[in-house]
């Protein structure tokens, strides 16, 4: 398995290269001079000098993008204007929050989305089968800033089940991970029903059941497993998507993880702490793609040899 995760890991390098340049060039994307967009139309000519060359814009853009590169390497993102603290200390501590918001999203969708996909494969064109595709359909129609405040007014100020926002126990955690998680499990159950037909119909499903198996272990233990791969594609890329719907999720719920950190930034034209907060997310996508490769290799004997 050495071989195959250090050349996984290759391909990986200049992707991370990628990311961390186009964050770089954001600021300089950005419309105007950033720094006079951070200290208002009326800040002294004097002042803008000074935090030019305080956040090092004064020197060649080859040079920065050489000093975001060593900062990036040394764990340095800069330091942000509106909370005077460095930007990676701010990210550390608002990522642990998104990343359990994004996991639980992610059980839920796994939750709701491979029962309801295997059952509607296995009753094909019979009225559950039918009943699973139009809720699917319903779940992908409606967007994340939609089923949120949804869920607040049924479930938080209707019934008083669930709190209305912020954060600190698991009630706090269940509308969001279902906001976000939702649209995912609406797109998984179709994956899971088209997979596991497409399996379902194959030789040796037909030989485990005649064999005498148990139509538990032959469509849980093989044909959902060998049926695995395209869902784990599916799941690694929607977790990119995951985290970009936390934007919208964490604003919405005032749950405060780097979504809600990145609008507060846009805000406050605080730059460096939107491009840490793209950075951050930017890197999550591809380690999350990366070991998305690693587990088609432990679902699926076939790729590992």
């Amino acid at each position: 398995m050495f071989r195959p995760i250090l050349s996984r890991l290759l391909y990986t390098l200049p992707v991370i290269w990628l990311v961390v340049s186009v964050v770089f060039l954001l600021i300089h994307f950005v419309p105007g001079d950033p720094v006079q967009q951070m200290l208002g139309e009326g800040a002294a000519a004097g002042d803008i000098q000074a935090m030019r060359h305080a956040y090092g814009l004064d020197v060649p853009l080859r040079q920065q993008y050489w000093n975001y590169w060593k900062g990036v390497l040394h764990g340095d993102l800069g330091r942000s204007l509106r909370f005077n603290e460095g930007v990676t200390s701010l990210i550390m501590k608002r990522y642990p929050a998104t990343a359990q918001l994004t996991v639980a999203a992610m059980l839920v969708a796994i939750l709701l989305a491979i029962p309801a996909g295997v059952r509607s494969a296995r009753r094909r064109n019979r009225w559950d089968d039918r009943v699973v595709s139009v809720v699917s359909l319903f779940g992908l129609s409606f967007p994340n800033f939609a089923l949120g405040p949804v869920l607040i007014l049924l479930f938080a100020i209707k019934i008083g089940w669930l709190p209305v926002s912020g954060s600190g126990t698991l009630a706090h955690l269940v509308l969001p991970a279902i906001t976000m998680g939702g649209a995912l499990a609406a797109i998984l159950t179709r994956m899971v029903r088209t997979s596991m037909l497409e399996e379902l119909g194959q030789d040796y499903i037909r030989t485990a059941r005649a064999k005498g198996l148990p139509e538990r272990i032959v469509v849980y233990r093989h044909a959902l497993r060998n049926a695995m791969i395209p869902i784990l594609t599916v799941l690694g890329l929607q977790f990119g998507a995951l985290l970009a719907g936390a934007i919208v999720t964490e604003t919405i719920f005032s749950w405060p993880g780097i979504g809600r950190l990145t609008i507060q930034a846009i805000g406050n034209r605080d730059y460096y702490l939107v491009q840490g907060c793209i950075l951050a997310i930017g890197l999550t996508y591809v380690a999350i793609n990366f070991l998305t490769d690693l587990l088609y290799s432990a679902v699926n004997p076939r790729i590992r040899q």
